[in-house]
């Protein structure tokens, strides 16, 4: 067991999104595991509102003080909600990666990409072996 939190009501993707599935709508963000990594985060950027997402596409980009990384989303959908409070404070993230520091909420077309992520335990054992 590693020293990051993988919250057990969670999804979690390889790319090292989690999601939070409730009805369609999807809210997603990084884990403890991928800021950790990262380090100091230090801008954000999402896609707009309205805008489309393919299940495996991205939905928008983190920068940190090491590198910059894509993030991608495991189901398709619509963007309709970003947590535009990280573009002035990217460091929420480091902070609180399963609170405030949720990136998107998507209306899901289709749950199907949900059913190959990992559960908590899963995405634990997939940190360690890293």
């Amino acid at each position: 067991m590693g020293e990051w939190k993988a919250p057990a009501e969670l999804k979690y993707a390889e790319s090292d999104e989690w999601l939070a599935v409730a009805g369609d709508i999807v809210t997603i963000g990084i884990t403890d595991f991928a800021q950790d990594q990262l380090n100091d985060i230090v801008y954000v950027e999402f896609k707009d509102p309205g805008d489309a997402v393919e299940a495996g596409g991205s939905f928008g980009e983190v920068e940190s003080v090491k590198a910059a990384s894509e993030l991608y989303s495991a189901v398709a959908g619509e963007v309709i909600e970003v947590n535009s409070a990280l573009e002035d404070e990217p460091e929420v993230v480091n902070a609180d990666p399963y609170g405030a520091g949720w990136m998107v909420k998507i209306r899901a077309s289709s749950l199907a990409g949900i059913e190959g992520l990992m559960d908590s335990a899963a995405y634990d054992a997939y940190c360690d072996s890293r």
